[in-house]
């Protein structure tokens, strides 16, 4: 379907009224007084039969664009010498054109003096000449199509009318904002602006505030009502409100929020997300599948949830300590984060790995401009039931870009850790634990593990100490991963609390650095040089030694990715029930004034 004018889209659906063909119209079918005697024909009450049966195939379908439509094929049988030209579209009160890819409103509309009601929902309008909009409109709606300005919608907008849709368009600019004032909008009852691109909620009252007769809005879905202060702050700036987005708004809510307008100069448009991850269950023992007999290497596994969100960005004069603490963050090294993990006090249960990462997501841009940061739970061994108790708050001042977020959604990975320890090597042995963050870091020492003494000992098995252990560097992989819908936030809700089941990848995706693999076959090929340079039989195992008894016990077959084909590769097996975890995004909203200005003044005061 080809884009096209209004009037073309009318005239063609007037068109297939079929006002003159059988059964409607002045055609031989119909009894006149001039007939002979003997001549059948049909009567009025036939030829209406004939329109309003369902299985008669003259019924027409097509009438849902107007309630007009049927009316006029029955005049058509009743009266058919009134239907000129001029009759018809004089006619029609009411036009509902929705998806009919129309481009242009011309001043064809204009035929239609009577018109009162003109719904043009999902075309392709990006522009709207009020001189071609008949002055007896009372009904507007032009949702979802392409407007980016409201110059044009206000040069001579419609006197009488009452109702105003512009939803789902791109509008939010400080131009659109002077256009939704009384001036322009004397007799106007309610307004649609849900689903726009509105970011500042005290300009956007400030100018409805002069809508004399304004008692129905809609504003859902606009990044401004993601903040805490929404819907109080627009309850009680605008007291003539009856109905807050398709809900009444009672007296208890009226009184709560009262005082919310005068804290005018404290609200900011910020939003307060917390998420909260609960429980994991349903990961399958990796110990399974792990030959018990072989020693070494002794094999840990270590699990986790990451997931991406917005970082936050205020400008220098706005900074605060978690800003820093941010920036901080991101050159803490992999080695360091994993240390951390092994300390008793932890003041929070998240390890930030990468912030401030420029993210362009496949299924829909979020902004060229947004950064990503990337959050996890706490390591934690495996158990068939693991208590994640992970709760984080995310403060985010581009409301714009974290709309996107939420459309897109929430992308869970369930990850492991897995390290590989093996024997000390010989006392005069030098082992050097690899870097996972750089090539050979200079000034950093070589740490010797001390040999335990064998003299002057006793040979009780039960006396001796355990080996030393030196561990491999990690290496992480995604097992499993789940998108999870915030659409519901955007449209209103305040919580989204779901049990997610994590769907397994299709392949074996490693998130282990490529430097840290390198490091891994540097310090295998280092070994078993210094195995060549000193031999000492008894005394240590080389690379490749070790690598052989791994492939025997079946738990390290290679440090090159492993087969995805061969299950045995697959450090944890085939899953025959779901990995679920237990998820709870939330928008933090004032329900009362007196709580809002608890919480506000402490942040003024910081």
């Amino acid at each position: 379907m080809s884009p096209k004018p209004l009037s073309a889209v009318l005239k063609k659906l007037i068109r297939r009224l079929y006002l003159n063909d059988f059964p409607c119209g002045n055609g031989p079918w119909r009894p006149t007084k001039d007939d002979p005697d003997g001549i059948e024909k049909e009567s009025i009450d036939d030829l209406l039969y004939l329109l309003r049966c369902p299985h008669s195939p003259w019924r027409h379908e097509d009438v849902s664009w107007s309630p007009q439509a049927s009316e006029l094929r029955e005049l058509a049988v009743l009266e058919p010498s009134c239907l000129n030209t001029d009759f018809i579209h004089n006619y029609f009160t009411t036009l509902t054109i929705r998806g009919r890819d129309v481009l242009a409103i011309d001043s064809g509309l204009l035929k239609f003096s009577k018109l009162e009601e003109l719904i043009l929902s999902v075309n392709l309008i990006s522009e709207i000449p009020t001189e071609n909009l008949p002055s007896t409109l009372k009904v507007l709606e032009l949702r979802a199509n392409r407007l980016s300005s409201l110059s044009g919608l206000t040069n001579r907008p419609p006197p009488q009318l009452q109702y105003l849709s512009l939803a789902s368009n791109s509008l939010g600019s400080h131009k659109d904002i002077r256009h939704l004032t009384g001036r322009h909008w004397p007799q106007l009852v309610c307004l649609d602006l849900s689903d726009c691109e509105f970011q500042e909620q005290r300009s956007l009252l400030t100018a409805l505030k002069t809508l004399p007769r304004l008692r129905t809005l809609l504003l859902k879905g606009n990044p401004f009502t993601l903040a805490p202060a929404y819907p109080g702050f627009t309850v009680d700036s605008l007291p003539q409100l009856l109905c807050l987005d398709a809900s009444w708004i009672s007296s208890p809510e009226t009184y709560r929020f009262r005082g919310l307008a005068k804290m005018d100069d404290l609200i900011e448009d910020v939003a307060s997300v917390t998420v909260s991850l609960s429980w994991l269950r349903g990961i399958p023992d990796p110990l399974m599948i792990v030959d018990k007999k072989a020693k070494f290497p002794v094999i840990t596994y270590r699990y986790f949830i990451s997931y991406q969100f917005l970082s936050n960005h205020t400008s220098d004069n706005q900074g605060d300590d978690s800003e820093s603490k941010l920036e901080a963050a991101s050159h803490v090294t992999e080695d360091e984060s994993i240390r951390s993990d092994l300390q008793p006090n932890v003041e929070r249960q998240v390890s930030i790995l990468d912030t401030r990462v420029s993210a362009v997501s496949t299924n829909e841009t979020i902004c060229e401009a947004a950064h990503l940061s990337q959050y996890r739970t706490s390591k934690l061994t495996w158990s068939d039931y693991m208590n994640l108790s992970y709760t984080l708050t995310h403060t985010v001042s581009s409301l714009g870009d974290l709309k996107r977020f939420f459309n897109q959604g929430l992308c869970l990975n369930l990850e492991e850790e897995k390290i590989l320890s093996w024997p000390a090597a010989a006392e005069d042995v030098p082992l050097v634990k690899p870097s996972l963050t750089s090539k050979g870091k200079k000034g950093k020492k070589e740490e010797q593990v001390k040999p335990a003494p064998t003299k002057d000992k006793p040979k009780d098995k039960k006396s001796k100490c355990a080996p030393g252990l030196v561990e491999d560097p990690p290496i992480r992989r995604v097992l499993a991963s789940a998108q999870v819908l915030l659409q519901s936030l955007v449209q209103g809700n305040q919580r989204v609390s779901v049990v997610c089941d994590l769907r397994p990848l299709n392949a074996d995706s490693e998130v282990e650095a490529a430097q840290t693999q390198k490091d891994l076959e540097r310090k295998l090929n280092g070994d078993k040089k210094e195995e060549d340079k000193k031999p000492k039989p008894g005394e240590g195992r080389s690379a490749a030694q070790r690598n052989s008894m791994a492939l025997k016990a079946g738990k390290h077959k290679d440090t090159r990715k492993p087969d995805v084909d061969d299950p045995t590769s697959l450090s944890v097996p085939v899953q025959q029930e779901p990995v679920t975890v237990e998820l709870c995004v939330e928008l933090e909203k004032w329900r009362t004034a007196s709580e809002a200005h608890r919480l506000i003044t402490p942040a003024q005061n910081v």
